[in-house]
């Protein structure tokens, strides 16, 4: 007990003071939850400190030092049980500049919150490619995703996959104040269009998103799982491709020296912008990387870029070697195609991706021993609504069927059973098919048509979609109207949707 005191009023005097730079510094108790240590409140050892490459721990003093190196951001792992304190722009105080936040001063010591809730299972929302470019597009995004979420989820963590803004952190302070009103601590990953315009090269490329919203590598730590924000966008200014998809040296340093730490029964969640199955990410790189995650019993990976929706597996076939396949979940964008296409009634653009997917966001749901789902839910929808169905409104009684009705499940892959009947009839299997959506294409003939813009910008060309199915309609029935109904289960719910189509008579 003396020990503990007497380290204790070591950490409240001198040392904590003692250097200006981050390389070194102190964790602590925030038993009150004020972010600020206050007298009585005690150090904490054993605690994790980083600067995205090397790793220390804090001692029985609750004081940790760095290796001298290039990175310019020192984190805190926050551990599961523990809480992050809050900085005064709601983000999680986990970060500082190596160099300290005013130059000359002390390096503030780094606050965890007693947390006695901290459940095995809990929810997290998983955003990507808010990519705002205005103020009208930060409306649009606190309208069209936060407001609808404000007060109605359930979620204990949230994060965004890059691209939180479109080239202007100036809007940063707008879209945190926006994901922070949901009342969750909420991370941040880099994108291609977070780096700062006239960077000279990759290690300056993201000053801003440091300063405003925290490493560009880091972890954060949860009962059953663990999150890993990676920046895996590599900037090449004044070259062609202008940035590829990769991760340094020191990042590899940094998943060399904490992945095996981590116990085995949690799922272990790596938060990427650029998706590991783009043509630019590079291929020496995801081979590395696999070979750390094949290791690891529980790994997943999330995210953006694309600005559609997909699910990937990766299998032996493609250079994965893991136990079971690596499940990749490719996020729909917030902003959707960049906020384009016909507004609507709110004067929200329609903005539907060029997979037919609309916008919206994921969610993360996390059981004890790596358990896991990933869901989808469509901007101020319904959550059932996870199939948008398209089918003519009238066909030939009698014609050969050779028009089909489809059905677009946002949550779909290849695999995933998908079925169909009409008039309450025998349910009966669609085929996968890799082809544009056609309610997007109905879109872009009548954009392409219109003698005036239907939006400020129109809808995206659309493109083959990954999760489309599609079913011969019959036109041997009974002239009229008919009802199709399309079924199928994601995470053992079943879903479904239904559209109609008419039958009629027609004379040469």
């Amino acid at each position: 007990m003396r020990h503990s005191l007497f380290a204790g009023l070591l950490l409240a005097c001198v040392p904590l003071t003692a250097a200006a730079s981050c390389v070194e510094g102190a964790v602590f108790d925030d038993a009150n939850g004020n972010g600020v240590r206050d007298p009585g409140e005690q150090p904490l050892p054993g605690i994790r400190v980083s600067d995205g490459e090397h790793i220390a721990v804090t001692g029985r003093d609750g004081r940790y030092r760095l290796p001298d190196s290039a990175q310019p951001v020192v984190f805190v792992i926050k551990p599961a049980g523990r809480g992050a304190a809050v900085r005064a722009d709601g983000l999680p105080d986990i970060w500082r500049p190596r160099a300290g936040e005013v130059a000359g001063t002390q390096c503030r010591p780094f606050a965890l919150v007693p947390q006695a809730d901290a459940a095995d299972s809990f929810q997290a929302l998983v955003m990507a490619d808010s990519q705002t470019s205005s103020t009208l597009d930060v409306d649009y995004f606190e309208r069209d995703i936060v407001a609808p979420l404000r007060g109605r989820h359930q979620a204990r963590l949230g994060m965004t996959l890059g691209d939180i803004s479109n080239d202007d952190p100036a809007l940063y302070p707008l879209l945190v104040k926006a994901v922070t009103s949901l009342g969750v601590p909420w991370l941040h990953v880099p994108g291609n269009h977070d780096m700062d315009l006239g960077a000279r090269s990759d290690a300056d490329a993201l000053d801003s998103f440091h300063r405003q919203l925290g490493p560009d590598t880091y972890a954060w730590e949860e009962p059953s799982m663990v999150f890993i924000g990676l920046d895996d966008v590599i900037a090449r200014p004044g070259q062609k491709p202008a940035y590829v998809g990769g991760l340094r040296e020191d990042q590899f340093a940094f998943l060399e020296r904490y992945l095996p730490t981590l116990p085995r029964d949690r799922l272990v969640v790596l938060g990427l912008h650029i998706p590991l199955f783009d043509r630019g990410f590079r291929a020496e790189d995801r081979a590395r990387l696999f070979a750390l995650l094949e290791k690891l019993p529980h790994p997943l990976v999330l995210s953006g870029h694309t600005h559609n929706q997909s699910q990937v597996f990766w299998s032996a076939a493609q250079g994965w070697k893991g136990a079971r396949p690596l499940h990749e979940y490719n996020v729909g964008a917030a902003c959707g195609a960049f906020w384009s296409g016909v507004k609507d009634a709110h004067g929200i653009p329609d903005t539907t991706m060029s997979d037919g997917t609309p916008n919206g966001y994921g969610l993360l749901n996390v059981q004890p021993q790596g358990r896991y789902s990933v869901e989808y839910r469509v901007a101020r929808a319904p959550e059932d609504m996870q199939i948008a169905l398209h089918a003519p409104r009238v066909l030939r009684h009698g014609a050969y069927p050779a028009w089909g009705g489809y059905a677009n499940v946002f949550m779909g892959h290849d695999g995933l059973p998908v079925e169909f009947r009409v008039d309450g009839g025998d349910w009966q299997p669609m085929k996968r098919v890799e082809q544009p959506d056609p309610r997007l294409l109905a879109e872009n003939v009548a954009d392409d048509q219109a003698d005036l813009l239907r939006g400020y910008d129109r809808s995206p060309e659309a493109t083959p979609s990954s999760h489309l199915w599609r079913a011969a309609l019959p036109t041997r029935l009974e002239v009229g109207e008919h009802t199709v109904e399309v079924r199928t289960t994601l995470n053992g719910r079943e879903y479904r949707s239904r559209t109609t189509y008419r039958l009629q008579d027609a004379q040469p």
